[in-house]
């Protein structure tokens, strides 16, 4: 049974930076595309950003790209998001997920493991 667990949220000064890690267990994790999706305060989950299974391509949703940047180490298991420059609007529960699908997918749909989440305050 896969387990996706997420750290490295916290309460953030607008500006400043924060790391988000997501460790996965149980089963092959280089064979998953990886993903951080987001849900603010009354609002829906949004996709945030995407790695493929090799890490050669990643996708970012406009409202983060230059500001944010998803890695991962396939031989830890784990993947990551380097959150740069945040503003008050990034303020979220963050939840990374997992998807077999081949293509780097930002449809919510298309994963079906997540994490419990992390929450990231960013204070003006």
């Amino acid at each position: 049974q896969v387990q996706l667990v997420e750290s490295g949220g916290g309460l953030v000064q607008a500006g400043g930076s924060l790391r988000l890690s997501c460790a996965a267990s149980g089963g092959t994790f280089s064979s998953y595309t990886m993903a951080w999706f987001r849900q603010g305060p009354g609002k829906g989950r949004e996709f945030v950003a995407v790695i493929s299974r090799s890490a050669g391509i990643t996708r970012y949703a406009d409202s983060v790209k230059g500001r944010f940047t998803v890695s991962r180490d396939n031989a830890k298991s784990t993947v990551y998001l380097q959150m740069s420059n945040v503003v008050p609007e990034d303020t979220a529960v963050y939840y990374c997920a997992r998807s077999k699908v081949l293509l780097s997918t930002t449809n919510l749909w298309d994963y079906d493991g997540w994490g419990q989440g992390t929450q990231v305050t960013v204070s003006s």
